[in-house]
């Protein structure tokens, strides 16, 4: 039995909501940026500020605008939410074959969230050798 704290998790406007969808269905508390009317269109800031008051770790493909955004926040004190990343090229966004990416997030969210202080991760492809 794992002792990880369960992981809650916001899927960054990039991914569908079907996935979010899936991964409720496997028991996890996922949340889609592109299901809430709230934060569709909202700047960066304002996702991750939402993610953090939410005590979710983020899912995006963005690395270069929230990784400075988790930097400041860090430096200030505010509550950090954790960044989990990954890329079109280990998980190639298609509606047709979201599989590998509902499985590897299966498995992150399965085993928990790495330990603070870290606050950031990359997403492994859970089918690749």
């Amino acid at each position: 039995m794992s002792t990880a704290p369960a992981a809650r998790l916001l899927l960054d406007e990039m991914f569908s909501p079907a996935i979010a969808t899936e991964l409720r269905e496997l028991g996890h508390d996922v949340a889609a940026v592109a299901d809430r009317a709230d934060l569709r269109s909202k700047a960066d800031e304002d996702v991750f500020a939402w993610a953090a008051a939410e005590r979710r770790w983020l899912l995006t493909e963005n690395v270069k605008d929230f990784r400075p955004i988790m930097l400041r926040a860090l430096q200030t004190g505010t509550p950090a939410s954790g960044l989990l990343f990954t890329s079109s090229r280990s998980f190639p966004r298609s509606r047709k074959n979201p599989g590998p990416l509902i499985r590897s997030l299966h498995a992150w969210l399965t085993a928990g969230p790495p330990a603070p202080p870290v606050t950031e991760s990359w997403l492994l492809n859970v089918e690749e050798p």
